[in-house]
Parts: C-alpha cells; structure tokens; sequence
C-alpha cells in the first residue's frame, strides 16, 4: 500500500514557474516508477513525466520537455516536479502517482499505475 501526497500547486502568469512535490508513504521498492499526470477541465487525464524510483531513468511527454524536469529524492520519498515556462495551457490539475509493476520501461499509460494522490490544482494566467 502507498498513500501519496501532492502539494505545491498554485496560480502563476505565463512564463512563470512552479515545483511540485509528493510525498510518499508505504513500502516502496527501487523498481517502481513514479508519474506525474494532468487533467484539465473537459479533457482526458494525460501523461506529464515519470521516473523510476530506484535508477533515475525519465520519460516526458513531448510538450513539456525542456520546460519541466521530474526527480526525486529517496531519503525524503518524495518526487518532485519543477515546471518552468509555464503557459496556459498548461492549466490543469496535476495528479502524482506510483506503479509497483514490475516493467523494464516506464510506462504513460494510466492504466499502469496503482496508487494515485489527490491532485493539486496549477493555473497559468496569460
């Protein structure tokens, strides 16, 4: 069992910045991986970034690399997601989540996921 956490979420102007955390809680193992994903209003929840937990190896969604960066420290069981160059359309609730699959590659797919938190909202304002 894994319990997950988000905070950090806010309301930004365009161009702006944020970091997201989530703190997890539960027995974790190094080949889990951990994601972040984004559901705006009307829209299908969608794959941001993900990590795996014990090696460090990332996947982003094409839109946001080079502007937001997915890590994670695992002394304090927390993921991280810095967000930069925001722009509105990247208005959405962003949700963590954790996977305990046992995969070589990570996955984007929600369905992979077990654990989810519950969400954090980011707004960027033109």
């Amino acid at each position: 069992q894994v319990q997950l956490v988000e905070s950090g979420g806010g309301l930004v102007q365009a161009g702006g910045s944020l970091r997201l955390s989530c703190a997890a809680s539960g027995r974790i193992s190094s080949y889990y991986f951990m994601g972040w994903f984004r559901q705006a209003p009307g829209k299908e929840r969608e794959f941001v970034a993900a990590i795996r937990w014990g090696g460090g190896s990332t996947s982003y969604k094409d839109s946001v690399k080079g502007r937001f960066t997915i890590s994670r420290d695992n002394a304090k069981n927390t993921v991280y997601l810095q967000m930069n160059s925001l722009n509105p359309e990247d208005t959405a609730v962003y949700y963590c989540a954790a996977s305990t699959k046992l995969r070589p590659n990570l996955s984007i797919m929600r369905s992979e996921y077990d654990y989810w938190g519950q969400g954090t909202q980011v707004t960027v304002s033109s």
